[in-house]
């Protein structure tokens, strides 16, 4: 028998408080009591049926003087059935990974009725945040108080009330002793040691833990790179034909490290219980809008949008504006080399220190303008990705991820290109640039892409990943809020991100090798040939390299039989309960065929 809210009291006098609502100062008292009712009142009334209280002040008596700040929390029922809700995955007395039922706790391992410990703060949090996230808009016309806050059904309440600015934020709260602990494991000492990857995901989330888990990874790949690079540096800067085994060397390095790494995401997210979570039918996130109506799948109201006004939205609109937002970078580029030029030319005809002080300013107005560019794009992204009204949080943020990276990407490489194959000035592009997953991506760029032209980038780059491990640890823990924790199987987006990178690698690395004069000395005659022999080898590279990729699992063979043995329990479950269902027809029938024979 399925346990739903409805059926039980989830309401307790006291609570764990986990999450924070910041209203505006000036909030209305009926406003204020809307929110409280449709917080507190149960699901089957369209509430969320969490606990709800303002911020008391030390003594715990009476509240802070101009209150606005608001304590949700939840009792521990009302938690349980929550992570049933969203599908949380735990591990069972039988060492399997399932989908947390309430009616079945017993059999999960770790679980108690009295112990408060079975869900992480985290994802307590988690399910706070989507239940609220969850309170859509049913018969009310405006948020109460404010005429000009217009609602229709099926509307996310948290989202209208945080664009009309009734709503500041909301945010998880910290717990101070679990922070110093993680903090003590964590960052504190600065000594080589292994994160506490486990730890970080208790507290954060398992997307937070995955980004540190990818981050000491690809410190750790990056080694043989670097020392294999230094003596390259050092000894042989000139000669290319050593330069083919090392650029050879980096594009196997680059596929199997990307292999590895999921295999070892695949293991971590398993035993966290993500990698076999169902999000196919989570919650519509806070953002998506559309007519209220019954999802033909899950069959919960929520609201239904076209899924073809979204693809026009985003191959009429969105693409189009990403192109020209592309061109006009390429553009703004060929003014700073135009720039660049001229100042040398100046500076060479004149030979002033006024000149000798001009040679700094192309490159400085370029800086400049690319971070105006960098941050008015982002702005323009995040709006056309709401505007395309996703439905999942998953494939908002893919698609936002996509617009920066590309955009980014060109920013960041588009001059190193022209550098090495329009003005091929190698000594130019040895000089080179280093937030978050976007550092790593253009890190992985510069590594793979010009490998054979400066061997020091990968040492460079431990080098700056080490200290990158404290600083993200210091900023995570004590500078930002701290964010909601997410549910992750892998890093999403990303890895494709950087499977692309290195298959461009493979051609960049063959065209600068081709182009240097060493090897353009061996086709004095025939460049014809010369181009077969590169476009050869660029291929044999890239065949190795799929080949490679297809040869390692991206699961461990053990990972791969326990989800092959979910999936046929789940099977097998499905077919007791469909006999089940047909002993129970036949059953009725023949009663039915018995009282008509009785007679």
């Amino acid at each position: 028998m399925k346990v739903t809210l409805s059926a039980l009291n989830t309401h307790e006098s006291s609570f764990t408080p986990l999450v924070v609502i910041e209203l505006a100062q000036d909030v209305k008292e009926e406003t204020k009591e809307w929110l409280k009712n449709r917080i507190i009142s149960r699901k089957k009334d369209g509430g969320a049926q969490l606990l709800f209280r303002p911020l008391l002040n030390k003594y715990e008596k009476e509240t802070l003087e101009n209150q606005n700040l608001y304590l949700v929390g939840a009792s521990r029922i009302r938690l349980l059935l929550g992570a049933e809700a969203v599908g949380l995955v735990k591990e069972c007395s039988d060492n399997t990974m399932r989908a947390f039922m309430y009616g079945t706790r017993h059999n999960f391992k770790g679980f108690d009725d009295d112990n408060d410990d079975f869900l992480t703060m985290a994802e307590r949090q988690f399910i706070i945040k989507h239940e609220l996230e969850s309170l859509r808009a049913r018969d009310e016309k405006m948020i109460p108080g404010y005429p000009q806050a217009k609602l229709y059904p099926g509307k996310s309440l948290l989202r209208r009330l945080l664009t009309s600015g009734i709503v500041i934020q909301v945010f998880p709260l910290h717990d101070n002793e679990a922070l110093k602990k993680l903090e003590d494991t964590w960052y504190t000492r600065f000594t080589l040691k292994y994160q506490p990857i486990d730890s970080i995901r208790g507290y954060f989330g398992e997307t937070i833990a995955l980004y540190f888990g990818f981050l000491e990874y690809f410190t750790f790949a990056l080694v043989p790179v670097a020392v294999l690079g230094l003596p390259y540096y050092l000894f042989v800067w000139e000669n290319y034909d050593k330069y083919v085994v090392f650029a050879s060397f980096n594009l196997i390095w680059s596929t199997v490290i990307l292999e590895v790494w999921k295999r070892g995401c695949a293991s971590m997210t398993y035993r966290w219980g993500t990698l076999v979570m169902k999000r196919q039918f989570e919650e519509p996130r806070p953002g998506y809008h559309g007519v209220l109506g019954i999802n033909a799948v899950t069959g919960r109201e929520e609201p239904l949008y076209p899924s073809y006004k979204r693809q026009l939205r985003i191959y009429l609109v969105s693409l189009p504006f990403v192109c020209l937002c592309l061109y006009f970078s390429l553009f703004v580029m060929m003014i700073y080399f135009d720039m660049e030029a001229w100042a040398l030319d100046l500076h060479e005809n004149s030979r002033s220190e006024w000149t000798s002080i001009l040679l700094y300013v192309p490159s400085i107005i370029y800086a400049i303008v690319i971070e105006i560019m960098n941050r008015l794009y982002r702005y323009a992204a995040e709006f056309l990705t709401s505007w395309e009204n996703h439905r999942l949080e998953s494939a908002y943020q893919n698609h936002l991820i996509l617009k920066v990276l590309v955009f980014n990407f060109l920013n960041c490489f588009a001059s190193l290109f022209y550098i090495a194959f329009v003005l091929r000035d190698m000594k130019l592009l040895r000089q080179g640039t280093f937030d978050d997953y976007l550092e790593l991506f253009l890190q992985f760029g510069y590594v793979s892409l010009f490998s054979c032209v400066y061997p020091l980038a990968a040492a460079f780059a431990v080098l700056n990943n080490l200290t990158e491990v404290n600083s993200d640890a210091l900023k995570m823990c004590r500078v930002f809020k701290r964010p909601f924790s997410e549910p992750s199987a892998s890093i999403g987006v990303w890895q494709l991100a950087f499977e692309t990178m290195s298959v461009i690698s493979v051609v960049t690395n063959c065209a600068l090798i081709g182009m240097s004069p060493q090897v353009n000395a061996l086709f004095p005659e025939s460049k014809a040939d010369l181009i077969l022999i590169v476009v050869a080898v660029e291929h044999a590279l890239l065949a190795l390299k799929f080949i490679l990729a297809f040869a390692i699992p991206d699961k461990p063979r053990h990972i791969q039989m326990k989800l092959a043995r979910l999936e046929f329990e789940s099977l097998e479950a499905l077919k007791q309960q469909q006999m089940k269902h047909v002993a129970e027809n036949l059953k009725e029938d023949w009663r039915e065929g018995g009282k008509e024979e009785a007679p």
